[in-house]
């Protein structure tokens, strides 16, 4: 386990025993306080989490810095030094990585297991070795998430696959080279898109992706590999080219601010009748998030790096549809979902992504909220008096869902299954709490699996 973050080491062997009982911990959140005053935004974990692992690429030592310390992130340094890579601490936000020991282009199962973004050290080890073995991933419960569009990918690229009791295996026997003028997916994935980019900057010719994927974390990914050498054109449109180099050198590199953290503090100080200023952010990488809360009746003001997020009248409810960048992002509609149920009238929200990610709406009637879903339609009625209860997070967004829920709610909600939402939210108790919200994290023992032993 990554010994120098002790805060990640401890969620993820959730390990402490007392009398035979593993100790869990839980937020207890009572609600009513509007969130008030300013809050920095740490690095994006859907960047930092690729990035991190394609730093293995490098020929040299490189620096990262502006990296939220959250569990995805540890996972990730743990795969790389479980290859044989140097991490060194700076501070606690950047890392000092050398890959030039890396030894391995094998992922032990135990990290695989935790987060989806593991499927990242497919590309990377296959960029770095031309090949790769690697567990298939795990993560949140959103749903189907086959890897079919990457192993086509990789194929275009001359490497060969197979799938033995869970293990992704690649070779490219002759090197990696472009077999096809086009490599076109026939459905929009970051994943997907992300992959390929990181083999096919080693790829001998050039590499084209059709109907790309476009998020910031995508363009930030081409921004890290230009920044070794690399040579990839037209990140953030949906056709990628990329001209492989033979040698990635070290660099120094920023992570982009994290867009859904963002929007979940817009969100969260909307639901509350808050005041909050949000910092260290792009806002044009918020314009979607921006333009929904606008609509439901929240005030916003733009500066250069930072959003000031406030309500002085009733919030009225809307439709919300997701969709791939530039739409309304899948990760927001969760928290977006939260703060509806405040807004007066009868909002939709269709999801287009994924076909599990309403598994939280239960949650949030039991704290009063009235939804109906059918099918990948929630129908919300809003205007509801949220009521304190016991819940549970059951993946990283649907667990600030109930956090927004928590502070608007009347009286005390007790969250489980906090891990979730450390996998992605950078210090979220510590932040809230200077936004004058009144939250606490509380041990308590797993009952459930010492009755189960």
């Amino acid at each position: 386990m990554y010994r120098n973050c002790p805060h990640i080491q401890r969620k993820c062997e959730q390990v402490t025993v007392t009398r035979n009982l593993k100790i869990l911990e839980k937020y207890i959140v009572n609600g009513g306080n509007p969130l008030k005053g300013e809050v920095r935004i740490s690095g994006a974990k859907n960047a930092a989490v690729a990035i991190i692992i394609a730093a293995l690429m490098a020929d040299e030592p490189c620096t990262l810095r502006n990296i939220p310390n959250i569990g995805d992130v540890s996972v990730c340094l743990n795969i790389l030094e479980s290859l044989g890579a140097s991490v060194k601490v700076i501070d606690k936000t950047a890392y000092y990585i050398d890959p030039r020991q890396l030894r391995s282009y094998s992922v032990p199962y135990e990290y695989a297991r935790l987060m989806r973004a593991s499927y990242y050290s497919l590309g990377a080890l296959l960029g770095k070795f031309s090949k790769a073995c690697v567990p298939l991933p795990g993560g949140c419960p959103l749903g189907s998430r086959p890897i079919d569009l990457h192993l086509k990918a990789f194929a275009a690229l001359g490497a060969e696959s197979k799938i033995e009791k869970g293990v992704v295996m690649l070779d490219a026997k002759d090197g990696l080279r472009s077999l096809q003028k086009k490599i076109y997916f026939d459905t929009v994935s970051v994943g997907a898109t992300m992959n390929t980019m990181l083999a096919a900057v080693k790829a001998q010719g050039v590499t084209t992706i059709d109907n790309a994927a476009r998020e910031p974390h995508v363009v930030d990914l081409a921004n890290f590999l230009n920044s070794m050498g690399a040579q990839v054109m037209g990140a953030g449109t949906s056709v990628i080219r990329i001209r492989g180099v033979s040698r990635l050198h070290g660099t120094d590199y920023t992570i982009i601010p994290d867009q859904i953290e963002a929007g979940t503090f817009m969100a969260a100080a909307a639901a509350t009748g808050g005041d909050i200023t949000v910092t260290n952010i792009v806002p044009r990488h918020l314009e979607y998030i921006t333009a929904k809360l606008s609509k439901i009746g929240v005030n916003i003001e733009e500066n250069d790096d930072s959003v000031r997020v406030w309500t002085d009248g009733p919030l009225m409810g809307t439709d919300v549809k997701t969709n791939p960048h530039p739409g309304f992002p899948t990760d927001m509609q969760p928290q977006i979902a939260a703060l509806l149920c405040m807004a007066y009238g009868t909002s939709v929200i269709t999801e287009r992504v994924w076909e599990q990610r309403f598994n939280y709406i239960g949650e949030l009637t039991r704290m009063g909220a009235s939804i109906s879903v059918e099918g990948k339609v929630a129908i919300v009625d809003g205007g509801q008096q949220l009521k304190g209860a016991p819940v549970q997070a059951c993946d990283l967004r649907a667990g600030a869902a109930l956090i927004i829920a928590a502070l608007a709610a009347d009286g005390i909600t007790e969250i489980e299954n906090i891990e979730h939402i450390e996998r992605g939210y950078d210090n979220m108790p510590e932040k809230l709490r200077l936004l004058g919200a009144n939250i606490k994290v509380k041990d308590f023992p797993d009952l459930a699996a010492a009755s189960i032993a």
